[in-house]
């Protein structure tokens, strides 16, 4: 399911449904990480998501797999409005709740397009996230780092949000410390709730599928 960004680029899409749909009345919209491209990395880790029973839409930012364009921090973050904009408008999700799932790179997105489009979604769910870009290239860089720059902070947007936002982080995450999905959870307005895991980077479905399903059907009614 191709679509046309504001930055003027066609974008490779990708539906996922389950074979046993749980949740009719949802859809996922995913926002993936930093690291390559949908197929060739991120679909395992939202195939699991599809496996519990949910059904999610997601898509390569512009210049990532057989999506048009350049690579851009300013695209990408029109990509993430455009595919919110995309799935508002297709007749395929009337009248579905929108839960944006943002992992790592894609969770600093969808703390920013969620709290500024509201009105539009149902839901925030956030895995692996990092909250700052400076922060980031700090931690994995060095002090030389702080000339990055920031541009908008996810911990100071996610306070615009009332909508309810699960925040899962792993406390061996070597990408991006449990510190800053702590960051997150600690300016964000309540309804909110903190999942706090073992393993890897992004490792959260494979290991801790069914209680994030539990979680997700308590927390998105």
């Amino acid at each position: 399911m191709d679509f046309v960004s504001k930055s003027g680029n066609k974008l490779s899409g990708l539906l996922l449904s389950p074979k046993n749909n749980i949740r009719t009345d949802l859809i996922f919209l995913h926002f993936h990480g930093s690291a390559q491209n949908l197929l060739t990395y991120h679909f395992p880790m939202i195939k699991q998501l599809t496996e519990k029973g949910f059904q999610v839409f997601s898509f390569d930012y512009s210049g990532y797999g057989f999506s048009e364009g350049k690579a851009t921090r300013q695209n990408v973050l029109n990509d993430a409005y455009s595919a919110l904009d995309f799935i508002k408008k297709s007749n395929e999700f009337k009248n579905k709740k929108v839960i944006i799932f943002g992992q790592s790179y894609g969770g600093y997105l969808a703390s920013v397009i969620g709290s500024n489009r509201q009105n539009d979604i149902d839901g925030i769910l956030i895995e692996g996230a990092f909250y700052s870009h400076r922060k980031e290239a700090i931690y994995t860089s060095n002090f030389l780092a702080n000339i990055v720059y920031d541009g908008i902070r996810a911990e100071k947007e996610i306070k615009k949000n009332y909508k309810p936002i699960l925040i899962i982080h792993s406390k061996e995450d070597k990408i991006n410390p449990i510190e800053f999905g702590r960051k997150l959870f600690e300016e964000s307005n309540q309804p909110k709730y903190f999942m706090e895991i073992d393993k890897g980077h992004l490792d959260g479905l494979q290991y801790y599928g069914d209680s994030i399903k539990v979680k997700i059907n308590e927390i998105f009614r």
